[in-house]
């Protein structure tokens, strides 16, 4: 079949490469002027089945209310006045429940297990650059209280297969080096290591490449998507600042534009961005910088080698569409990173960068058929994204054969 993909970050290239070779002809749609500049473009760079966590928690309303007077929270809410902002909050906090977060988390792991197996596999059989390690992740905690507590947390996750190692700090220094000037600060962590990192940006760019040489998928860049176009129970077309596109199958993989175009066609869905902020910095070939991704849980601060690069990332902020930042929201993130990793890179040559992440409430991702028989949705990943895009092109191309999954979609498929 003749397939249209809207969106070329992580997600959609992903998706357009599993059509691809199942031998569909495959057109992706995309607005800038290259693959992974928009989301994908700098989050933290971890695939991590380790951190599949859902968010909408007990905790979750605490830690937003909270944020209101607090400056140096990393999950904030700043309040607009926006319906679409009201309405998601609203079904967020309905999934604030014990019984719910394990639901969704358990949903969230299964697809980030299956997907991180099948980056391995593409990688190898593609050759796919993109700074990639495959040396497993370290969550670290600096108090015994929450130590303890982060590993309870975790056996929800060992309830449902993941590999994790509890360590001390002594263990924890032996998986990371780097960590050993600043043991004293720790009480100890998790590894996980099944877990991976990488650049979502120059995977969704030399994936387009890979697939453009060896399956003929075509590229349409600076293009805006405008809308679809319903005939009954069919998409007939969808709107482009360059016209009119027609396919047999649309993919919706616009991140948190998803909704502004599903609407056209009367479908709304429950996603709402997320800002996220990273900074990059050149980094240091030393035994003082980490070789394997790092997540501070007790400030949720990300330290993620890439080359000669160190991300450093946080924060999640509920405000709206505004991705306008200053050094300012960097602070705190960079303070807990120097601390962990004071000689890891040059801190005084920071990149920054704030981009939005697509939320839904459950903060589980939509994917399968919508109302329309040959419009599937592949969108609002939220933090995690990079970690589930192998994984939801793969079911989106399964769905789309007619093939069952590989993996159990209870709770993944869209139902309006």
């Amino acid at each position: 079949m003749k397939a249209i993909v809207l969106g070329s970050g992580v997600i959609g290239t992903a998706a357009a490469w599993y059509l691809a070779k199942d031998g569909h002809e495959v057109t992706v749609v995309e607005r800038h002027e290259a693959p992974g500049l928009e989301t994908s473009y700098a989050n933290a760079g971890l695939v991590a089945p380790g951190h599949s966590y859902a968010w909408a928690s007990p905790a979750a309303p605490r830690i937003l209310a909270k944020s209101l007077v607090t400056a140096d929270q990393a999950l904030k809410l700043r309040p607009r006045l926006d319906p679409r902002m009201w309405s998601w909050l609203w079904r967020f906090l309905l999934q604030c429940t014990d019984e719910r977060a394990r639901a969704n988390t358990a949903r969230k792991l299964r697809l980030c297990r299956y997907s991180a197996d099948l980056l391995t596999e593409l990688t190898a059989e593609t050759g796919v650059r993109y700074d990639g390690l495959a040396r497993g992740n370290l969550y670290v905690y600096r108090s015994d209280r929450s130590f303890e507590a982060g590993v309870r947390r975790t056996q929800l996750l060992r309830d449902e297969g993941l590999a994790l190692e509890v360590l001390d700090r002594e263990g924890l220094c032996a998986r990371e080096p780097a960590l050993e000037p600043v043991k004293e600060t720790l009480a100890g962590g998790m590894y996980s290591p099944t877990d991976q990192s990488g650049d979502a940006r120059m995977f969704s760019r030399d994936l387009a490449r890979v697939a453009a040489d060896a399956h003929g998928v075509r590229f349409r860049f600076g293009v805006t998507v405008e809308g679809l176009e319903a005939d009954g129970g069919r998409i007939s077309g969808v709107r482009t600042s360059e016209g009119t596109l027609r396919a047999d199958v649309y993919v919706l993989a616009l991140g948190f534009m998803s909704p502004f175009v599903s609407e056209t066609v009367g479908l709304k869905l429950p996603i709402y961005p997320v800002k996220g902020y990273s900074v990059t910095i050149p980094r240091e070939s030393s035994n003082l910088s980490p070789q394997m991704g790092v997540c501070d849980e007790d400030r949720l601060v990300v330290t993620c080698p890439m080359g000669d690069r160190l991300r450093i990332a946080s924060t999640a902020e509920f405000g709206g569409y505004d991705k306008d930042h200053r050094p300012s929201d960097f602070r705190a993130m960079f303070a807990a990173a120097r601390n962990l990793f004071p000689a890891a890179g040059n801190y005084d040559q920071p990149e920054y960068w704030a981009g939005l992440r697509p939320m839904t409430p459950t903060t589980v991702p939509i994917l399968g058929r919508a109302r329309h028989e040959n419009l599937y949705l592949d969108t609002g990943h939220g933090h995690i994204g990079w970690t589930m895009a192998c994984g939801s092109g793969k079911v989106t191309a399964d769905l789309i054969a007619g093939r069952d999954p590989e993996i159990d979609l209870e709770g993944l498929v869209h139902k309006d």
